[in-house]
């Protein structure tokens, strides 16, 4: 595992990503890397308060929380300080699951408890089609809403 990385500031993330370079795009609230465990894989950090946040204290850079590549076969787990690659304790599969139902919780979205489905936010999106109340009207036999 790398120990010390460095930081480009772009607009775009590069087609071609180097290896040890952490490339972090403000215009689009995300970071990019190659995996730094050296398996080569696309890592993707968008920054949000439900994912991760970027400080920048004039000469490196630090990503909040850990990054956890669970879904990579070498399932790296690091922290980015200070331009430096800090190893993690590697997860077992139950911290993983329950990791990622935080995960989902903090950000609204449904996810699995003992097997069932558990609620979730309204999006906008449904808002827009079934209304604010988040039910489809019902309409009588002409078309009408009743």
């Amino acid at each position: 595992m790398l120990h010390s990385i460095k930081h480009e500031f772009v607009e775009f993330i590069p087609g071609q990503i180097e290896e040890g370079v952490l490339y972090v795009s403000m215009e689009y609230a995300t970071a990019v890397h190659k995996c730094f465990c050296g398996c080569g894989m696309k890592v993707v950090t968008p920054f949000d308060p439900t994912d991760w946040e970027i400080t920048f204290d004039g000469v490196t850079v630090s990503l909040y929380p850990s990054i956890g590549n669970w879904e990579f076969p070498c399932q790296s787990h690091y922290w980015i300080e200070n331009n430096k690659v800090r190893r993690a304790k590697k997860w077992t599969k139950t911290q993983i699951a329950e990791g990622r139902a935080l995960d989902r919780q903090r950000k609204g979205l449904p996810g699995i408890t003992n097997g069932k489905p558990t609620g979730r936010k309204r999006s906008w999106l449904s808002n827009l089609f079934f209304g604010g109340n988040g039910k489809k009207e019902k309409r009588n036999e002409k078309g009408k809403n009743g």
